[in-house]
């Protein structure tokens, strides 16, 4: 059966849910072939055999915890020459984005980046049926579309929670991967690594449930009801731009263009208006629930479902009644 290629997304051997969604995706397309590079690489044999890889690559190189992302683009490379697959699935973070980027450039192929969806490809007898149909969400959600990569391997990045996690237990075990590193691999050394601040927190790009406030909130001291409610939930904080821009709340918590795209389960817009900025980054979410006090929000033309009134009234009654009744 043809493979799969999936770059493995992983902190010292724990496996990250969008590679373990990925090759949910992959087993649609073939069999997975999942390659893991850096410390703790070979720790990962054991969760992607669970969820259906048939072959795990490692390579545990000192390079690539001391390099940018050249580093991985060529054990990438080296794993598509040794594998020939049928397509390439990266998780849609920067730094997959970028990778992905380069290594279709590498090989000649089309890049398909922020797939929401992937679909297998139907052989109809013209020539027009080859290679998976890519599902993307675009134009800041105004539109769907449905693209297929028409030259090279198709390299396709896939957005966070676009797929269910499925068990599909084999026999793989770690193999070694021969790397050949380029000379740009140790051109830009990383010289200083800050750990963020454990919030206790899902990882916002990664979450079922995010929880965000907007200019309503109306105070950095105030998103303690936006926090509260998260934590009711067991979901991650965003913020709008404006929330940002105001001092709020950290960029790194920005949903929006010019911050993180999420895709949960859930999403509780909080004191947003609903500007398009701030829809690309959270469209795509399977349930959206908006609050807002002025019923001509734009964010309520997108909503599941919406409230109005105020969230300082709201959010508390919301967090109090989820407390208890799970106690």
């Amino acid at each position: 059966m043809a493979e799969v290629l999936v770059l493995v997304d992983h902190e010292g051997g724990a496996v990250r849910k969008p590679t373990l969604e990925l090759l949910t995706l992959a087993r649609r397309l073939g069999d997975p072939v999942a390659l893991a590079t850096g410390p703790g690489a070979r720790a990962t044999a054991g969760t992607l055999a669970r969820h259906g890889a048939v072959r795990v690559l490692v390579c545990e190189d000192e390079r690539f915890g001391q390099y940018l992302v050249v580093p991985e683009l060529d054990a990438l490379t080296s794993a598509h020459e040794a594998v020939g697959p049928v397509a390439v699935l990266v998780p849609s973070s920067g730094e997959g984005r970028e990778t992905a980027a380069r290594l279709a450039l590498r090989t000649g192929s089309g890049l398909i980046t922020d797939a929401v969806d992937i679909e297998p490809g139907n052989s109809d007898g013209d020539g027009d049926g080859e290679g998976p149909v890519v599902v993307q969400s675009v134009f800041a959600g105004s539109f769907t579309t449905r693209s297929r990569v028409t030259r090279g391997i198709p390299v396709i990045t896939v957005k966070p929670n676009s797929a269910p996690v499925e068990e599909a237990p084999t026999g793989a075990v770690a193999e070694d991967l021969a790397v050949v590193f380029s000379d740009p691999a140790t051109a830009a050394r990383i010289t200083e690594r800050a750990p963020r601040a454990a919030s206790g927190r899902p990882e916002l790009a990664e979450a079922a449930i995010v929880v965000s406030g907007g200019r309503g909130v109306g105070s950095a001291d105030s998103f303690a009801v936006i926090e509260a409610l998260a934590d009711a939930l067991g979901a991650a904080v965003g913020a709008s731009r404006a929330a940002v821009d105001s001092g709020w709340y950290p960029h790194s918590h920005q949903v929006g263009q010019t911050g993180k795209s999420v895709s949960p389960q859930l999403y509780i817009a909080s004191g947003i208006s609903g500007a398009i900025q701030h829809r690309a980054g959270m469209q795509t979410s399977k349930t959206i629930v908006a609050v807002n006090k002025d019923p001509e929000a734009p964010i309520f033309d997108l909503a599941d479902y919406g409230v109005v009134g105020d969230l300082h009234t709201v959010l508390p009654q919301l967090t109090d009644d989820i407390n208890h009744r799970k106690n």
